[in-house]
């Protein structure tokens, strides 16, 4: 099975999921499963893995987790009994993931506002990139090539004017609602280009 993520506008930074807590309080290491003849093993963090069968410990509750390495503080009761081993993603786990939500709201609080006029920019480009793909998918493929060069060109000269003096990256990257390693990463990617 594939992990649940809940995804941010922070991409990577800061996705979020359902993590499996122990009776201690901690969060189990990742679950390792033989996948058969080769070398692999597969490994996950699924929190319904930890139901103490098949070598696992069993959880008893579970809290909000994001990719940041932040964690909520509140734990949510596991209630094995109602758990459908064959769709355990049914299970409700909509504590968990409204506390990663007011975890992203404050991030995203934190980050500088974008302009007014800039705001709802994306969604219209991306409304009428759609539309034109339906209708002429070789003007759509144009336009996004266009849109993809300024795009480089600008993020190439905004990423030189954060980066000209000693940049101050927990705050830049505060600013921009990423970690310090995606910022950088993203800096470096813009300048790049």
């Amino acid at each position: 099975m594939i992990t649940v993520m809940w995804e941010s506008q922070f991409g990577p930074s800061h996705e979020g999921r359902a993590a499996a807590v122990l009776d201690d309080g901690s969060e189990p290491k990742p679950a390792l499963f033989d996948a058969g003849s080769s070398a692999d093993m597969y490994q996950t963090s699924d929190w319904w893995v930890y139901d103490g069968t098949l070598g696992t410990p069993r959880a008893c509750a579970l809290r909000a987790a994001c990719s940041c390495g932040w964690r909520g503080e509140k734990q949510f009761t596991i209630d094995w009994e109602y758990i459908d081993p064959d769709a355990p993603d049914d299970y409700d786990v909509r504590g968990p993931y409204d506390a990663w939500k007011q975890h992203v709201d404050v991030v995203e609080r934190q980050t500088v506002p974008l302009p007014t006029d800039v705001q709802g920019l994306p969604e219209q480009v991306q409304q009428r990139l759609t539309a034109l793909a339906e209708d002429a998918p070789l003007a759509a493929l144009r336009a996004i090539a266009a849109l993809e060069e300024t795009l480089a060109e600008t993020g190439r000269s905004a990423a030189l004017e954060v980066g000209q003096d000693e940049p101050d990256w927990g705050a830049i990257a505060t600013k921009l609602g990423l970690t310090e390693a995606d910022c950088r990463a993203r800096l470096y990617k813009y300048n790049r280009h």
